[in-house]
């Protein structure tokens, strides 16, 4: 099943099924939020499709105009922004140690042709060991904190990039959707699709900016993908300027282009009792071997980036802005 949430006519936070082609949207009855019908599967022992399915209502609405309008919101959050953890994972798609590698050359390894960098030991890890057997645990991967709640566009609004960024570029990515139920199990609601923003020239100076070149907003959805996800999924990434593409790149995810495994992934995400908070809920990024600045792009203020990946449906599309950080140095103040 796909669900979006959506603002009615009121303004209202309502859930919807996307139907079989796309056109039209379903809303459901008795729940406000995609958190509240977790909640509710939950508690009725039901997948989040079926009890979907069981709610589902009489309204429909024409999908298209929803996300003309803007009333698409992202298709999952929670109540309280700050319960909300936005992570993800990187080094974890075949293919994509290339790009990494040569942003993380050092003078050291410039002059030692014979010394792995960092960026490339830590993804043969990945292949040699980031796919065990089921229920056994693998290679870490590489891990990163983007921020909470706050930090999630909606789908069709601007990624806002702030005034001291030197960078901000897409990342498409497929992005695990997860719940805490009540006992500390996580839960996994589905998948959408993802664009991981981030300063790719913050972290090309040394990769231990790796933490500052995350800390940006992104965007998800619009739609949630229930039940089981192909292992192999192809989509296209693109950069639009004055209307015109500026860039556009096939890109490849799922867990036959991989060298870890989703189950590896979630094990060393959710290993940490910190994260398996009852009610929290969890955004995670899968990674990418795609992005606009390996092949030397540089985004600008007004270019519109679209990440489309048709096994979870509609594009999600968001234009990037540049913003002022609100805040200078000298900007604490003792008390």
């Amino acid at each position: 099943m796909r669900l979006i949430q959506l603002r009615d006519e009121a303004g209202n936070t309502r859930v919807g099924a996307v139907d079989a082609d796309a056109s039209r949207v379903t809303l459901l009855e008795d729940v406000d939020s995609t958190y509240a019908l977790a909640h509710a599967a939950l508690a009725a022992g039901r997948s989040l499709g079926a009890q979907a399915a069981a709610t589902l209502g009489t309204t429909t609405l024409d999908y298209a105009a929803l996300l003309q309008a803007g009333r698409v919101l992202g298709p999952l959050h929670h109540p309280d922004p700050a319960h909300c953890r936005v992570t993800g994972t990187g080094l974890t798609h075949l293919g994509s140690a290339a790009a990494r590698d040569a942003m993380h050359q050092n003078l050291k390894q410039q002059a030692d042709a014979g010394t792995l960098t960092d960026s490339m030991r830590m993804f043969r890890w990945g292949v040699e060991g980031g796919a065990p057997e089921a229920g056994m645990a693998g290679a870490q991967p590489e891990w990163f904190y983007k921020g909470d709640g706050s930090i999630l566009v909606a789908p069709g609004a601007p990624l806002p990039s702030p005034d001291f960024a030197l960078d901000g570029g897409e990342e498409p990515e497929l992005v695990g959707l997860y719940v805490i139920g009540p006992d500390g199990t996580p839960y996994r609601l589905g998948f959408a699709i993802g664009n991981e923003f981030s300063d790719h020239v913050t972290e090309r100076q040394n990769y231990l900016y790796l933490a500052h070149s995350k800390l940006r907003a992104c965007a998800v959805g619009p739609e949630l993908r229930t039940g089981a996800l192909p292992r192999d999924l192809r989509g296209t990434s693109r950069i639009r300027r004055g209307g015109v593409v500026l860039w556009e790149k096939p890109f490849l995810t799922g867990e036959a282009n991989m060298c870890h495994s989703l189950e590896n992934l979630e094990y060393h995400h959710f290993k940490y009792a910190a994260h398996r908070r009852p009610g929290d809920v969890h955004l995670h990024f899968f990674g990418t071997a795609t992005l606009s600045f390996a092949d030397g792009v540089r985004a600008e203020a007004g270019d519109v980036f679209e990440v489309d990946l048709p096994e979870l449906g509609a594009p999600l599309v968001n234009p990037l802005q540049t913003v002022a950080a609100g805040f200078a140095p000298g900007g604490v103040r003792a008390l």
